[in-house]
């Protein structure tokens, strides 16, 4: 089955074909760093972190990049109500994201551009458009002339006249009211640079173009971001770039997330239920976060609750205690094979490619999630009643394979790995004990391990430990 994906742009459900090869180039709108990031910035990247995921093991190579706005108005602000600089309050929200994106075990990102570090670009760029004809410059500013891209409102689906409804911020300097700017003059105490119009900073979405044009070229596979980035400024993107380049479409496939509610209400600082990603990290996993997210298709509305995150966090439990049980099998002597591994195996099978027939149908994680419980049930069925090292290895794959996509498992390799030199340790300990024929004391080490949850088995070779 193709994998099939919902594109905004023409709001059809399209096969999925790369432009190159197998090769994805996929970018994604990341945050403007003047705080730390939210519960809805979690939902956006953990959806792109799946969906990179699944196009990895599909084969696909993924060449996943986001930006960093660390040039806004919001970071100006917030560096003066914090008597701080621009630069250093971005730099230190910067790191602050970069550690709720490895909390949530969102690892699939090949670069993060910085508009910062991209302003030769984003001033070239102006500058070719203001040759074209499409950018003008007024009193050291520079706005997009949107009546020249025929084009724009195609993307959100809107005519001319109403996207000048949008408008809040009228400007007599410019042609339109629906004009951006793309490069605005310096004030005091704001970071600026040079120009050939004058010590200034970029416009927000100049920044974006500036930065996929300089990794991708023209054109590429996926552009990603929340729904209320479709205007205007993923609007805003197609205009300046296909302006730029004169190559159409800019994006083969625009995807976006739906929007987050708390407890059915927008989230807001105002209304108290404001709530960033460490925060919810302290009353749950981030396995169980990922899970909550990924209850819901990427493109409906989520709401929060956190009942419904306790069910998923059960749910994750539920898989963890499967895979630990499977990983204690695996390392003590089981049967090779029994008449019953024969039906595990197809079932198993059968399982696999309903997943993977919902991770192809637009990326229906609900619908995934959905088989994914029903395999685990029967795994746990399966290793109840006298298991066989073959069912019991199949059994490890396709809950691997699972992890590989989703990051559902408990960092089972770290927490391995500092279990085994602390059980090192203890076994030595043990060991030392039984040479002084202190068996009393021995077996109370044994005991207690095994409350702790590992099993200390005792063997020609010496004692092998597992998790209970």
């Amino acid at each position: 089955m193709p994998l099939m994906l919902y594109d905004t742009l023409t709001r059809t459900l399209r096969e999925f074909k790369p432009l190159k090869d197998n090769r994805v180039n996929m970018f994604v709108c990341g945050p403007t760093v003047y705080d730390l990031s939210h519960l809805g910035h979690a939902r956006t990247y953990v959806a792109y972190d799946v969906m990179a995921r699944y196009l990895k093991q599909r084969g696909y190579s993924v060449f996943y990049l986001m930006n960093i706005t660390d040039i806004d108005d919001k970071i100006i602000k917030r560096a003066h109500e914090l008597k701080t600089t621009p630069s250093q309050l971005a730099e230190d929200m910067t790191k602050e994201f970069y550690r709720d994106l490895k909390a949530l075990k969102i690892e699939t990102v090949n670069l993060f551009a910085r508009a910062s570090e991209h302003i030769q670009e984003i001033v070239e760029q102006i500058k070719a458009l203001i040759e074209k004809g499409y950018a003008y410059v007024v009193d050291g500013d520079v706005y997009y002339d949107i009546s020249r891209f025929s084009d724009y409102g195609r993307l959100s689906h809107q005519k001319p006249e109403e996207l000048v409804k949008h408008r809040i911020d009228p400007n007599p300097k410019k042609r339109n009211p629906g004009d951006f700017a793309l490069w605005k003059s310096a004030k005091p105490g704001e970071p600026s640079w040079n120009s050939p119009w004058g010590e200034g900073r970029p416009g927000w979405h100049i920044e974006d173009t500036a930065i996929t044009i300089t990794y991708f070229g023209p054109q590429y596979d996926i552009h990603g971001g929340a729904v209320e980035l479709v205007f205007p400024h993923h609007e805003a993107e197609i205009a300046q770039a296909e302006a730029y380049t004169g190559a159409k479409p800019l994006v083969n496939f625009w995807v976006h997330t739906g929007v987050l509610t708390i407890n059915g209400k927008k989230m807001s600082k105002s209304l108290k239920n404001f709530i960033t990603i460490r925060e919810a990290l302290r009353e749950s996993s981030p396995e169980a976060l990922r899970m909550f997210f990924l209850s819901s298709h990427y493109r409906s509305p989520i709401d929060f609750t956190y009942s419904s995150l306790k069910q998923s966090e059960e749910n994750v439990k539920t898989i963890n205690a499967v895979y630990r049980e499977l990983k204690a099998l695996a390392n003590i002597g089981l049967t090779p094979s029994t008449p019953k591994d024969g039906k595990l195996l197809e079932e198993l099978k059968s399982m696999e490619e309903e997943l993977y027939k919902a991770m192809d149908d637009d990326f229906n994680t609900p619908k995934a999630l959905a088989v994914i419980l029903q395999a685990v049930k029967k795994i746990n069925e399966y290793i109840s009643s006298h298991p066989s090292s073959k069912g019991v290895e199949a059994s490890l794959r396709l809950l691997e394979k699972i992890d590989e996509i989703f990051g559902f498992l408990r960092g089972e390799k770290a927490e391995d790995e500092k279990a085994e030199k602390l059980m090192d340790v203890v076994l030595k300990i043990r060991e030392e004990l039984r040479s002084r024929k202190e068996y009393e004391l021995s077996d109370a080490l044994r005991k207690h391990l095994h409350e702790a949850g590992f099993i200390v088995e005792d063997t020609p070779n010496g004692p092998k430990w597992s998790y209970r």
